[in-house]
């Protein structure tokens, strides 16, 4: 990004790329707030039409800050939320250090008490099973808000280049994960090696996540800023399976200025 660019975002933070709104935020810590704002808005919309909200979470660095501040104490009656998450590795228990049932029972079911949190099972003995049963339960209402971030592959969930689909009918699938996937997970510190990291694991696919009627894509730092230049600007393809929020009016993209870094703005409009 030239000093042109970078003004441009500083005064006009917000803009589209396609269907996607997309927020630039000057830190990571002013992006969680927007963040959790927007997800608080978002359910409490949705609680004003109907008896209960459904809502999608994610796990990651991306998430720590924006988990925190939507937990703080609020006016949200989380006792009408229902919870689901997006992905969970295959064969790990649910109080494993990497488990991402820990993660979001840590930082978000045991802070707020929502009416239910369904959880993928990763230690299933039937996978198959496992999914089908998750699909079925996601189908049963849909879905309020799914909040994510991109990975460094342009992965959403677990849906890495590779085995993500557009189209699938799917809701719930088992995935190998790629290399580079699993290099990214080894360094959140939570297994010895690479061999330790599991090769498998269960997503929510690209039309799940998108049948959303909210997507909240959140993405902070140097080392996102090469992905959310592809995501913004490269092809609409499954080679960058994030791409896809190209495709959404109903998806907010929300980075802080340091993954914007390599962006080229688009004409941009004033924000908010």
């Amino acid at each position: 990004m030239n000093s042109t660019d970078a003004e441009l975002l500083q005064t006009h933070p917000r803009f589209q790329v396609g269907a996607l709104t997309v927020q630039v935020y000057p830190t990571a810590t002013a992006l969680a707030a927007a963040a959790a704002r927007l997800a608080a808005e978002q359910m409490a919309a949705c609680l004003e039409k109907q008896t209960l909200a459904t809502a999608v979470w994610a796990t990651g660095r991306s998430q720590l800050e924006f988990l925190d501040q939507l937990t703080q104490p609020s006016a949200l009656d989380w006792s009408r939320v229902v919870c689901f998450h997006l992905d969970e590795y295959l064969g790990l228990d649910a109080d494993h250090a990497a488990s991402f049932r820990r993660y979001l029972r840590q930082r978000l079911a045991d802070r707020v008490q929502p009416q239910t949190f369904h959880y993928l099972a990763g230690d299933a003995l039937e996978p198959i099973q496992e999914c089908q049963r998750y699909e079925a339960l996601l189908r049963s209402r849909p879905i309020d808000l799914c909040c994510l971030g991109v990975g460094e592959n342009g992965h959403l969930a677990f849906n890495d280049p590779g085995v993500a689909r557009f189209d699938e009918a799917a809701w719930v699938k088992l995935v190998r994960l790629d290399s580079r996937n699993r290099q990214q997970q080894l360094r959140t510190g939570h297994f010895t090696s690479l061999a330790d990291v599991p090769k498998y694991a269960f997503t929510l696919t690209l039309p799940a996540i998108c049948s959303a009627r909210r997507i909240l894509c959140l993405a902070s730092g140097s080392h996102k800023a090469k992905v959310v230049q592809t995501l913004l600007q490269a092809p609409i393809s499954a080679r960058c399976p994030a791409s896809v929020l190209r495709q959404q009016p109903q998806a907010i993209l929300l980075l802080d200025a340091a993954a914007a870094a390599q962006i080229t703005p688009p004409k941009l409009r004033p924000g908010n």
